[in-house]
């Protein structure tokens, strides 16, 4: 059966990434990923050991990460070393997409050979996982609240279907239909199935990655299975924690939120409990609406995503302010400089983002897609891209720099492949339409029901909002095109063939054009980028008298390198029209904003904390760099929401 025998189920579905060529600011990414990140990615497991693990023809390994610590003192069931798999299986989806991008034979040698090592290493019933095989083996699925078996599956799954389409080799993707099927038949409600689900979620999305690759239906099945399943009772992980013969209550994390099974996922209103586990949740439940035309599950997402959206989303995209569950604490409490918002946090929104435009072009999803991954996620790699952030503040006083590993180090592949396999979340194709969701340099071959389109974007983006489509046919077309205006842009303007196009009211925030096409037909949108402040709501009160400066899909922030320390001391202006923007050489000539400010000058402070005399002001140019490139440059403070006169 192949991917064409499936039904169609109505809905929007990403491109692959090779059908996609990507050029300009997401190319150069891109190009630093394949040739850099790529390779630094697999030295770095080699240096942590994690091959040891895997390969079944070396010794079993000692443990080389200490085991998470109960509020007893006792060492809890956790150890990062677990999921080492899903560390592997992201640096092999981040190195299938550089492969595609740059052939580079000694990479693909590497790969094919820790693809040899998972193939040698997968039992014959196809269960593979090499902790459980190697490290604790007798224990495979016995503890799967806390011990990432069905995470680290799926993440395998989504290594091999990228692997798969960017070499055409099937060795992994066959190793990995096999382990899919052993989960088939493990999990399920039949009486003589485990009725049970991962702790960490991600194989639901996984599964339909895999089901829509393969054409095996079974597979998008189960993903729904996983879906329905979760917070049912009795409780599985109560279940689970009674047959291992521990006490459920003793749980270190102490409530199911924590990973949203205290509720099934149809019943929930409020999104909480570890942030990275919550958007893969959504992303997979989006996905099974779409392949199954849920509405319930449509209708239950649009509540959550409201919920996140309106009371617990930072302004550069990132969520999950605390480090003690990595993860949600109270509406609005939205810290600065102890903000968490972990890298891969940011990645797992704009996945959830961009699955909900599934059942269609909406700019609600679109916008905060193209928010997080712009600044949020992108944060998280250098520009270079040898160095990463785990966690993202919006405020830091000199000491927070990004690092080159990091003992659970699921971050740097994360944002990674998701750098690499841009192309697919710019674009939804549906059997009649083509919908463009993020704008950028790049040439799409697109397949519809009846015909193949080619759609070129030629545009300085995000520098610049205008954008030129040219679309290619092979025979004229009707179909429809949807282009998405962001939400930040007031003043939208289009033209078709050199006529202009009247907007009127805009479905959802796209421009929909159905019509006729023809094989040369030119769009030219105009979306003028304006410098704008943002004024967080009353009840965030690290904010309260603060702004933070947008242009386009860009947040800026201060840095010490170009403003001097004490960035507090800014003030911005009620209004910013006289802002201009200059290119930052040291920065690969990102536009920085300049701006008229002022800055309090306690001259007469001598050392004192407090003092009745005010201070006093001088005229200063501050000059803000786009988020995701700080610290790129000399260490020093940063600041995001800088105080305002307003």
């Amino acid at each position: 059966m192949t991917s064409l025998d499936l039904p169609k189920a109505s809905g929007f579905r990403p491109p692959a990434v090779p059908d996609v060529e990507v050029r300009g600011f997401w190319g150069d990414r891109m190009d630093a990923v394949a040739d850099r990140t790529a390779m630094i990615l697999y030295e770095r497991c080699v240096a942590a050991g994690m091959f040891d693990q895997i390969d079944p023809a070396r010794p079993v390994p000692p443990v080389k990460m200490p085991w998470h610590t109960r509020a007893d003192g006792k060492p809890d069931t956790v150890n990062v070393q677990m999921f080492w798999d899903s560390d592997v299986a992201k640096v092999i989806e981040t190195a299938a997409y550089a492969l595609y991008r740059k052939p580079n034979s000694d990479l693909e040698a590497k790969i094919d050979a820790i693809i040899d090592m998972f193939a040698r290493l997968q039992q014959q019933d196809g269960y593979l996982n090499s902790w459980f095989i190697r490290m604790q083996p007798g224990q495979r699925w016995t503890n799967l609240r806390d011990c990432h078996e069905l995470y680290c599956a799926g993440h395998l799954m989504e290594a091999a279907v990228a692997y798969y389409d960017a070499t055409s080799k099937r060795a992994l993707l066959d190793v990995m239909c096999r382990y899919a099927d052993h989960i088939d038949r493990m999990f399920g409600p039949r009486a003589d199935q485990k009725p049970g689900y991962c702790g960490h979620e991600e194989i639901e999305l996984a599964l339909i990655r895999l089901g829509r690759a393969t054409g095996q239906q079974r597979y998008l099945d189960l993903a729904r299975y996983f879906i329905d399943a979760r917070g049912q009772q009795p409780h599985y992980f109560d279940v689970e924690a009674a047959k291992r013969g521990v006490d459920p209550a003793g749980w270190r994390h102490k409530t199911y939120q924590y990973n949203q099974s205290h509720l099934p996922v149809r019943e929930q209103t409020k999104v909480v409990g570890h942030a990275v586990r919550a958007m893969y949740l959504y992303s997979g439940m989006a996905d099974v609406a779409t392949e199954f035309s849920d509405d319930s599950l449509t209708e239950t997402l649009k509540g959550l995503w409201e919920d996140l959206t309106s009371k617990q989303m930072y302004v550069t995209g990132g969520i999950g302010p605390a480090a003690s569950n990595e993860g949600f604490t109270e509406y609005y409490d939205l810290p600065n400089e102890s903000a968490y918002a972990e890298t891969c946090a940011a990645v797992a929104l704009m996945m959830w983002a961009s699955r909900m435009l599934g059942r269609g072009p909406d700019r609600q999803y679109a916008d905060v897609m193209e928010q997080a991954l712009y600044n949020g996620a992108l944060a998280g790699l250098s520009i270079n891209g040898t160095r990463f952030f785990y966690d993202n503040p919006l405020e830091s006083r000199g000491g927070h720099h990004r690092w080159t590993w990091h003992r659970c180090p699921c971050c740097p592949p994360n944002i990674a492949r998701t750098v690499a396999a841009i192309g697919s979340y710019m674009y939804g194709v549906s059997a009649d339409g083509v919908a463009v969701h993020l704008y950028g340099e790049s040439t799409a071959r697109l397949k519809l029901s009846s015909v193949l389109v080619t759609l070129t974007q030629h545009t300085t983006y995000p520098a610049d909002g205008r954008v030129k489509i040219g679309v290619g046919l092979e025979k004229a077309a009707t179909f429809a095109l949807a282009l998405r205006v962001p939400g930040w842009c007031d003043t939208p303007s289009l033209t078709l063939n050199g006529e202009v196009v009247e907007l009127g009211e805009m479905d959802g925030g796209y421009i929909r054009l159905n019509r006729a096409w023809q094989d040369g037909d030119v769009l030219i949108l105009d979306l003028p980028m304006n410098v704008r402040a943002l004024h967080a709501h009353p009840a965030v009160k690290a904010d309260l008298g603060r702004v933070a400066v947008a242009r386009g899909p860009l947040i800026y922030c201060a840095e010490e390198a170009d403003n001097s320390a004490e960035l507090n001391a800014l003030i911005l202006p009620p209004n910013l029209e006289a802002a201009r923007t200059s290119p930052v050489p040291e920065l690969g000539g990102a536009l920085a904003i300049l701006l008229p400010a002022r800055r309090e000058e306690w001259r007469h402070r001598d050392g004192k904390l407090y003092d009745t005399r005010p201070p006093d002001l001088a005229d200063v140019t501050a000059r803000l760099i786009p988020y995701h490139l700080w610290d790129n440059r000399a260490p020093g403070e940063m600041l995001v929401w800088i105080r305002s006169s307003r």
